[in-house]
């Protein structure tokens, strides 16, 4: 949603459905977001939900660790004279606390509310979204390419639930070219910052920074996002590699389509298809870097073994996969675990806890990569972090924050040769 429409809702009478403009050839230039059209109620609705939801990922979530600490742990070890040592063992004990199921209740309903929030303006507006997007594809004013495989079956694994909480999913179709799902988790609520101290940049904008110093004469000239949803962050390796070619491949085609109308808007050329990540139909040594954002952790153990593989297949001889993840099991104690591994039972992530509890390093030399060719580290978010700071961090000369508190986890490695 175009940020000028959305505070134009809230310091005035909000539009109504019906005075909403049918998409015409202005569409064409015409942000694609603009059709994401809420009421003064939704908007404000969406807004208030969004800082709970961030207000409790931020704030209570981390008061829980002083209440395990400071009562709950001391009467565990009183009664039992011992400690939990794990995440799920503290996830036994804490369940029937109050502050804790007040938190996670709160938690739950937060993460559901937020996409019921803005579903109905999607709704309201989809025909005419469907309508925008058509138009934008067929006049490709980027060079762009989109493939859609109407033969294509969705993964068990995405298709049993709704990830997120989010109802479809990210891959649900309920039309003809459908972009719900696209609009639904892609069109943000424009307005102040919900935290102004925690307004992270897309993934990539420290990923590429990282991959900048770490590997000053890396220059790839083809780019592979798996699992890009609509492609937000390849128009961020666009921007640091103007001259790279963008593919990205995603189940899930409401977001594709609706991802390939905004790059084509942005003036971005990418090619995305509907593919599995698992199993894709580009040639071998195609690409010089292989990256996803959060997208291991949503698929079955056995899929992120065989996603591994296909990196490493795809990649060309000196190549580097970069996947920006959450941290392993090894790398946190007890209690982080415990929080993390939250959404395995909470957020339908059923596969959360078992990825988390892997070998990430053994995971990439089961793929293919050579073990002194492979990284685990934990950097710092760009936009939120001094340049000074972010170098000694990098550098190992001062400790990066935990993942998702200014700072992202990630793990790869470089093809041999």
């Amino acid at each position: 949603m175009a940020e000028a429409a959305v505070l134009k809702h809230v310091d005035t009478v909000a539009t109504p459905p019906e005075a909403v403009q049918a998409p015409t050839e202005r569409a064409i230039d015409e942000p694609i977001d603009s059709l994401f059209q809420q009421t003064q109620d939704e908007y404000l609705r969406t807004r208030y939900i969004a800082k709970l939801h961030n207000h409790l990922m931020m704030n209570v979530r981390f008061s829980l660790r002083d209440v395990y600490e400071d009562k709950i742990k001391p009467e565990i070890e009183a009664e039992k004279g011992e400690v939990p040592q794990s995440g799920h063992a503290i996830s036994k004990a804490i369940e029937d606390i109050l502050y804790y199921r007040t938190y996670s209740s709160l938690r739950y309903n937060a993460q559901e509310m937020l996409a019921q929030s803005k579903q109905p303006a999607v709704e309201r507006n989809l025909p005419k979204m469907i309508e925008a997007v058509r138009e934008i594809s067929k006049v490709k004013p980027a060079g762009g390419t989109l493939r859609i495989d109407p033969n294509f079956q969705i993964p068990t694994y995405i298709d049993a639930l709704d990830v997120h909480l989010t109802p479809g999913g990210y891959h649900t179709q309920f039309a003809e070219d459908d972009v719900a799902q696209g609009f639904l988790l892609g069109a943000r609520h424009a307005g102040p910052a919900i935290n102004p101290g925690r307004e992270f940049g897309f993934v990539a904008n420290s990923v590429v920074a990282w991959i900048k110093h770490k590997f000053p004469h890396f220059w790839p000239e083809a780019i592979l996002d798996l699992g890009t949803q609509w492609g937000s962050n390849l128009h961020v390796y666009n921007a640091e590699y103007p001259h790279a070619e963008l593919y990205g491949v995603d189940i899930a085609a409401p977001g594709l389509r609706y991802g390939h109308a905004k790059a084509e808007q942005a003036g971005v050329k990418m090619h995305l298809s509907q593919q599995n990540a698992e199993t894709t139909d580009f040639a071998d040594n195609s690409f010089d870097l292989v990256v996803s954002s959060f997208v291991l952790h949503e698929i079955a153990v056995k899929a992120t073994k065989n996603v591994l593989k296909e990196a490493h297949r795809v990649l060309k001889p000196g190549g580097l996969m970069v996947h920006v993840e959450l941290p392993p099991h090894k790398s946190c104690d007890p209690f982080i675990n415990f929080m993390f591994d939250w959404d395995t039972r909470h957020n339908n992530e059923p596969n959360y806890r078992n990825f988390r509890s892997q070998d990430y390093t053994k995971l990439m030399a089961e793929a293919g990569f050579d073990l002194e060719n492979t990284f685990e580290t934990t950097i710092p978010d760009v936009p939120t972090t001094p340049r000074d700071k972010w170098l000694r961090m990098v550098d190992g000369e001062e400790e990066t924050p935990l993942h998702g508190r200014n700072a992202w986890f990630i793990f790869g490695g470089r093809k041999a040769g």
